[in-house]
């Protein structure tokens, strides 16, 4: 039941990351604190569609 996810950047907007999550245990939006390229600096990265 995992599906793939995109992770994009709160601040710039960019989509930096794919990664997986379990829609049975996570079913809202997940945010990590990811390394943004394009900020040179680490932010918030939120699920996106």
């Amino acid at each position: 039941m995992r599906v793939n996810v995109t992770l994009a950047c709160t601040e710039s907007g960019h989509r930096n990351y794919i990664t997986t999550k379990n829609k049975r245990n996570n079913t809202e939006r997940i945010e990590l604190k990811k390394y943004c390229p394009s900020c040179k600096t680490h932010t918030v990265h939120r699920e996106t569609k």
